[in-house]
């Protein structure tokens, strides 16, 4: 007896850990009924009234339920909630959490042609260090310690009205809300906008980290399918009419898988549709800057009075850089600042003020301007490859890192992917994409991936298998 009592510690933890340890080990189940207090007395051989205070102290735990007349019972075990129980019947490879997963671990050596960003070597390196060695010298106290305002870096947000004015976007800098980066924005705005259950729709196929962040807001996602000019006009409008959905989030400059444009006819249809249907549209811009020209944009057409727009920096310049940003409506964009406040405090405001001065020296120009002239060769020469070996693009895209491509007849995307996963190759297979599942005879390629000569062979060798 005293050697247990040294290690539970007092009488009363001493029979807590007694129940706790029987609940542990399933010697007593969720509902069972536990032991009488006298019957625990006698058996343990403590007082009742040790008993008691332990059996007072489970249930304010909230492992034990006290039924008045009856006795104790051991408490439902809350299971927490979890992204990847929803859609358990998802293969593994064409899960999007397990898709992230495996873009953001695995070994240091994978080829990640599935990735969705640009390799490190692609990345500006020194403009990061020169800038970050220069707020180090010079930055001052609220750079180097503040929290930040609640709208975020003001010169930073002046900086960004301004390029989108480029892009015809009419926005004011009280109009934009700095965040710490686009998947951030787009998860404040659904906790804005959306309650658990409604109906939100996506292209089909669309990035696949807008499935998992809609699963973790229990939304109903529709799909709607895509056309090289956007979303097929006539479906989405009866997905509007059939399930009522609050919110539509699109890739629309450089879309996200299949590098597709959006065009103007298809954009001034799709909003009249989203008006007659009080339907707000979440436009994620992230892929603005790798354009060579400025595509159609929701939020140039509607003056950002049904669209929000979101933007970010981490694609471009490096993905430990988060700062992202919400272009909206001045009364939404209050709430939301007090939504970003309310669950993860204001901008980073170093990060903010070093996008700021990269914006501003004209470096970050230069450098954009080599990586579209970098990605049009390497998309060249991925198409070609790809054509080589049986695989064929969806569209050839003007701009962008990805390849939307069908494989040969026959060749399952989830069997290849999992393949190629043996050699060290991640793939990214497009059900993944799909919500209805209905890619499963495509893959999405990352241009900027590619540039190892092993892919070829092995691509073909398994295509053929």
């Amino acid at each position: 007896m005293d050697q247990q009592l040294v290690s539970y510690g007092t009488k009363v933890e001493h029979v807590m850990g007694l129940i706790q340890s029987r609940i542990e080990r399933r010697a007593l189940t969720e509902g069972a009924r536990l032991p009488s207090v006298r019957a625990m007395a006698e058996s343990s051989g403590f007082s009742k009234s040790t008993v008691v205070e332990a059996y007072e102290r489970l249930v304010a735990e909230g492992t034990i339920q006290a039924r008045p007349g009856s006795g104790f019972y051991v408490a439902p075990l809350l299971t927490p909630f979890a992204i990847a129980d929803i859609e358990p019947n998802r293969e593994r490879e064409a899960d999007p959490i397990w898709a992230l997963r495996q873009s953001l671990s695995g070994r240091p050596d994978a080829l990640k042609l599935g990735g969705g960003w640009l390799p490190e070597s692609w990345l500006p390196q020194d403009l990061l260090r020169k800038g970050l060695r220069h707020l180090a010298r010079h930055g001052d106290a609220e750079t180097l310690l503040g929290h930040g305002s609640p709208l975020g870096l003001a010169s930073l947000r002046q900086v960004i009205a301004r390029r989108l004015l480029e892009q015809t976007i009419e926005v004011s800098p009280d109009q934009i809300l700095l965040t710490a980066s686009g998947t951030q924005a787009i998860d404040l705005v659904c906790r804005y906008l959306i309650e658990p259950g409604d109906a939100v729709l996506v292209d089909d196929p669309t990035y696949f980290n807008f499935h998992a962040l809609l699963r973790a807001h229990r939304a109903k996602v529709i799909g709607v399918p895509f056309t090289p000019q956007g979303p097929d006009v006539e479906a989405f409008a009866q997905a509007v009419a059939t399930h009522a959905p609050r919110l539509y989030i699109t890739n629309s400059g450089v879309h996200n898988p299949t590098g597709a444009t959006l065009s103007a006819h298809v954009a001034r249809r799709v909003l009249k549709i989203a008006e007659a249907g009080n339907m707000v549209i979440v436009e994620d811009d992230i892929f603005a800057d790798f354009e060579t020209g400025h595509a159609p944009r929701y939020a140039s057409f509607d003056g950002l009075d049904r669209v929000i727009r979101v933007g970010s920096f981490s694609k471009a310049l490096s993905g430990s850089l988060r700062c992202g940003h919400i272009a909206a409506r001045s009364d939404w964009i209050a709430g939301l600042a007090d939504l970003r406040m309310a669950t993860g405090m204001p901008e980073n405001t170093l990060c903010a003020e070093l996008v700021h001065q990269i914006l501003t020296d004209g470096s970050y120009r230069r450098h954009m301007e080599h990586i579209r002239i970098r990605l049009a060769d390497a998309r060249g020469q991925a198409i070609r490859r790809l054509k080589a070996i049986g695989l064929t693009p969806w569209i050839e895209p003007v701009a962008g890192m990805f390849l939307w491509c069908q494989l040969p007849e026959g060749v399952e995307a989830t069997v290849l992917a999992r393949q190629a996963l043996e050699e060290d190759i991640v793939l990214a297979p497009g059900n993944v994409f799909s919500s209805a599942q209905t890619a499963s005879g495509f893959l999405r390629f990352n241009v900027a991936m590619m540039s190892d000569p092993r892919i070829d062979a092995t691509l073909a060798r398994l295509c053929a298998a």
